[in-house]
This record gives C-alpha cells, structure tokens and sequence, in this order.
C-alpha cells in the first residue's frame, strides 16, 4: 500500500505500506504491481502506472466531483482521466458526477465492531448524532427541530457525539433554545466506548446540509439497531435504505415531523429494523471485498 500520510501512532498494518515514496519508490513499486487500485483520484501517483502500462482503478469518494468551472486546470484534469480510466463511485450519487458509466461499490462498515448484541430490553436513550462538529453537517438544524418538539410538549434526550470548530457555537444555541435539560455533548467517542453509546439509543439523526457522498455512519447506527434520520441529497439514502426515514436537506420542519413519527411509534422503528439484515449484508466487508475482487479479476483477464 502506499500512501501520503505520515505514520501514525494507532497502530500497524499487516502488509507494507510505503509512505510519501520518492519518484524512483513509486515507480518501482507500481512496475512491481498486476493492477494500480486509487482510492481517491491522486495526479502525483496515477502518470507512472499509464506510463508502465499497468490496468489502473480509481475509486470515487467524492471530493473531487464537481464539475469543473473557469479555468480550474487541475479538476478538469481529473475529470479527463476519469473518462480514460475504470472508475469505482461509492455510491449513486458520486456516479452522476461523471460523464462516464462508473461500477458502484459502496463502502462497507466494520460488522465487527458495530452490532446490536442483545435486541431485548428497553433504549434507555432517544436521539444520538455522531460526527464532526462543522456547519455542514447540520447540527444547528437538529437542535432548531428538537425546540419544535418542545413546543408540542415533546422532549426527547439528544446525545451528540463529536467534536469540532462549532462546538461552542452549538452549546450557546442549546442554552438559547432551552435545550441544555435535554441535550449532552460527549466530545469524540470510538471504539466499544461508541458501540455501546449507539446500542442505548433508539434513533441515529444525520441531519446534514450538503449532499453526502455516502453515510457509514447510517450503516453503524443500524448495525447497532438504531433506526435512522437522514437528509434525502447525495448517497445517504443509500446508505439508509429501507431502515429509516428521509426530509429535505435544511428543512428544520420537515426533520421534526419525522422524528415526532418515529418517537411517538414504537411499532414503526421496528418494522423498518426488521429489514436491517438483509440491507447490511449488502455492505458487509467480505461483500464489498468480493465485489472488488471480481472487478480487479476482470482487468486482469
């Protein structure tokens, strides 16, 4: 594996992995490879792979999708070997950015780490966001549409998970609505400490501005048997499937009204749970892994 990022402290790998390799580092090991795989389109590294005439996959993670506009030499480069190249889109939506046929491979969740454990017994929590604190993910919004519960004589507790350069802005909006009796902040979570946190609560809110590429995030709140709340742009719909309820990017009333459905229905956060099964094994690790072997297989052929 190569990649540009320094070593990090979490831990190794169980293969190699050659970090910020110099010009002669790169061309041995892609002169080395059957097939150059590109998780996200990087222009430094892809040239010696067309130059030593190697079969050449990129995936599509989404920041680069835009369409080009003005002069913008480098995004319509990109947009150029897209055309030339066998391109992975995670998800529908990434795919449609591209004026080519893309092979949709979502990305998958850790199905060891997320999992229900037990589904008996009561949620001792309601709503639960997870993510990083930042204007586009919509926090501000969640927070507008639990004051309009309020209204209705309907508290439900929020836990948010995260943190980030809104998360005082987001305490000071808690406290202007009157929400600090029903809202906690628990800064960053990971591991078994954040599986259990999912496990307690009863609805997963991703309630973002912008047009996800994806949603692993929707996927491990159901794992966790969390129903799910979700903006309807970008891919993480797909992301959600048939295991929760979809509002309109931005629209705070909207958001209420399905949180106010599924908080008062018992009996509904169950039916869309029961389809989890099956909509997980679509994302599975070993499911994502033999769909790219499949794919790699058929460039080799």
């Amino acid at each position: 594996m190569m990649t540009q990022t320094p070593a990090s402290s979490s831990g190794g790998f169980n293969y190699p992995v050659l970090r910020r390799p110099s010009l002669r580092e790169l061309g041995k090991a892609i002169k080395w490879c059957d097939l150059f795989w590109q998780n996200n389109l990087s222009l430094r590294t892809v040239w010696p792979a067309w130059l030593l005439r190697k079969p050449v996959v990129i995936t599509h993670q989404g920041s680069y999708c835009r369409a080009p506009r003005g002069i913008d030499l480098v995004q319509r480069c990109k947009h150029a070997i897209v055309r030339r190249t066998t391109s992975v889109a995670i998800s529908r939506a990434v795919a449609a950015s591209f004026p080519t046929n893309s092979v949709i491979i979502h990305n998958p969740y850790d199905a060891r780490k997320f999992s229900s454990g037990s589904r008996g017994g009561q949620r001792s929590a309601r709503l639960i966001f997870l993510g990083r604190l930042v204007s586009e993910k919509g926090v501000d919004i969640l927070l507008q549409a639990l004051a309009i519960l309020q209204a209705r004589n309907s508290s439900p507790s929020l836990t948010i998970v995260g943190g980030g350069p809104e998360l005082s802005a987001l305490q000071e909006l808690t406290k202007a609505l009157r929400l600090e009796h029903q809202v906690t902040f628990t800064g960053p979570k990971r591991g078994e400490e954040l599986t259990a946190l999912l496990r307690r609560h009863e609805i997963l809110v991703v309630p973002s501005r912008y047009d996800e590429p994806f949603g692993v995030v929707a996927l491990e709140g159901i794992a966790c048997g969390c129903v799910v709340v979700g903006s309807r742009g970008g891919g993480l719909p797909e992301a959600i499937g048939p295991c929760g309820l979809l509002f309109q990017n931005g629209d705070v009333n909207a958001l209420a009204a399905a949180l106010e459905s599924l908080l008062v229905s018992p009996d509904e956060r169950e039916r869309l749970l029961a389809h989890a099964p099956q909509h997980l094994a679509k994302f599975h690790p070993a499911t994502i892994a033999e769909e790219y072997l499949a794919l790699f297989r058929s460039k080799l052929a």
